[in-house]
């Protein structure tokens, strides 16, 4: 039995996920709480850190792992393990299209503590981008998302440890930025792993933001507003 039991379901090796276990997920564990986790989502997509999550588990922690979405998962979806070659695994559906890959290499920590308390401190960073990180950027350089059809790709993250044998380590933001081309703003987190107050590793993440248009700070505070109220009531 694992951290990730309540939010999976495994037969004969695959796993899916319902609406539920993926929305609670999202806001239990990630704290995030993007519409399009939310049950009654008409484009319902399960969390890609949850993937992130399943994946690391399966694997276990290696030193240096890149992880590259490739798309959303719906409800319901038989996904497995394919190993590509050796320090290359996929998550596939069972016509074989890709949703999750993963490179890695080193030697692994299969620790389950270790990598459920690496996994609830990333994930924790990770679902807060939305409004602490993304709003300044978006500020910054006069460019928002479609506040009424917001969409906000997981593109990749990566791993880059000193050692993989680490016992608790906690995640820590160490920069932010945002590059706008047209309609597209393509946003990468940096972060670092800490192990008793010590730098043990490095970490990237980046996102996609389409449908971009001139920066409005009413509409991106009624935004925010909307977001909190939606956050406060969904915690009651």
């Amino acid at each position: 039995m694992t951290f990730l039991d309540p939010y999976t379901n495994w037969q004969d090796g695959r796993v899916e996920f319902t609406r539920q276990q993926a929305s609670r997920f999202a806001k239990q564990v990630a704290d995030d709480f993007n519409p399009i986790h939310d049950v009654a989502a008409k484009r319902f997509c399960v969390p890609g850190d949850l993937l992130f999550a399943v994946l690391l588990d399966h694997l276990g922690l290696y030193p240096k792992m890149n992880f590259t979405f490739s798309g959303m998962v719906g409800e319901g979806t038989p996904l497995h393990f394919n190993e590509i070659e050796p320090g290359k695994l996929q998550i596939v559906n069972e016509a074989g299209k890709e949703f999750l890959r993963a490179d890695f290499e080193g030697e692994p920590n299969r620790n389950e503590d270790v990598i459920e308390q690496l996994v609830l401190s990333y994930v924790r960073f990770s679902g807060h981008n939305f409004p602490h990180v993304l709003k300044p950027l978006m500020e910054k350089e006069d460019a928002m998302i479609n506040i009424d059809r917001p969409l906000v790709i997981y593109e990749s993250m990566s791993i880059d440890l000193k050692t993989s044998d680490i016992h608790q380590a906690v995640v820590e933001q160490t920069g932010a930025e945002m590059e706008v081309s047209g309609k597209r703003g393509n946003v990468l987190l940096s972060f670092r792993f800490l192990e008793n107050g010590e730098p043990v590793g490095v970490g990237e993440k980046r996102m996609v933001l389409s449908g971009l248009r001139p920066y409005d700070a009413a509409s991106m505070d009624e935004m925010v507003a909307r977001y909190d109220l939606r956050k406060r009531e969904l915690e009651e």
